[in-house]
């Protein structure tokens, strides 16, 4: 049986700050600080002591600094990979929100969307996001380890939930998976039909813990 956990990574100084996240490397608020322990405690209590365990991680500040609490509790290096990152916007990381919205061009309700330009200079692609992200799952998921915990962004979450069920990738144009800033989404597989289940989709409960730890 295999469990993949995956992790978005808290509230980052970019979500305050009004600012375009992307590849902008923020880091977790104080905020985000105490959910990246409480989410590191719920993790700790679902996987068995003693289970083997492998950590992998965005290499952005925000993802490691989540997975840095992870890491503590379980006795793990994280494996970082820049391939988990968020959606990359181009030349409006880091800019007002406002600025992107007025510029950004939505994908049409019909026709192409995976290769759709948002009109962005050096944004990705909604294809290009999502081949990096399987691409990433596909190696991880090669891995004989039981129990894998992966922490990124809330965008991507789509495309990891995406790569577990097998979705074509030329079928992802309309898929999109929503869940909290520093919640987890639990995966399963197991091991008679080998069906991969979504078994939670962000679960945010233990960051009711880390709401009352605020002074």
């Amino acid at each position: 049986m295999r469990t993949v956990h995956v992790v978005t990574h808290p509230e980052a100084t970019h979500h305050v700050e009004g600012v375009v996240g992307g590849w902008h490397d923020s880091r977790l608020t104080p905020a985000g600080l105490r959910a990246a322990a409480s989410l590191a405690q719920a993790l700790r209590a679902r996987i068995p002591d003693g289970a083997e365990v492998e950590l992998f991680s965005s290499d952005l500040q925000r993802t490691r600094q989540a997975a840095e609490e992870v890491a503590e509790l379980f006795g793990v290096t994280p494996i970082l990979d820049r391939r988990l990152r968020e959606k990359s916007y181009g030349q409006a990381q880091g800019k007002p929100q406002e600025w992107l919205d007025r510029r950004f061009v939505p994908p049409p309700a019909v026709g192409e969307r995976m290769d759709h330009d948002e009109g962005v200079e050096g944004a990705e692609t909604k294809a290009e996001w999502a081949q990096r992200i399987y691409a990433a799952m596909g190696e991880i998921l090669q891995r004989p380890c039981e129990h894998q915990i992966v922490v990124t962004h809330g965008g991507s979450l789509t495309f990891v939930i995406a790569s577990w069920i097998k979705m074509p990738i030329e079928s992802a144009g309309y898929v999109s998976f929503r869940a909290p800033s520093g919640s987890i989404t639990t995966l399963r597989e197991d091991d008679f039909f080998h069906n991969r289940h979504v078994v939670s989709l962000g679960d945010a409960r233990h960051l009711d813990t880390a709401l009352r730890a605020v002074p």
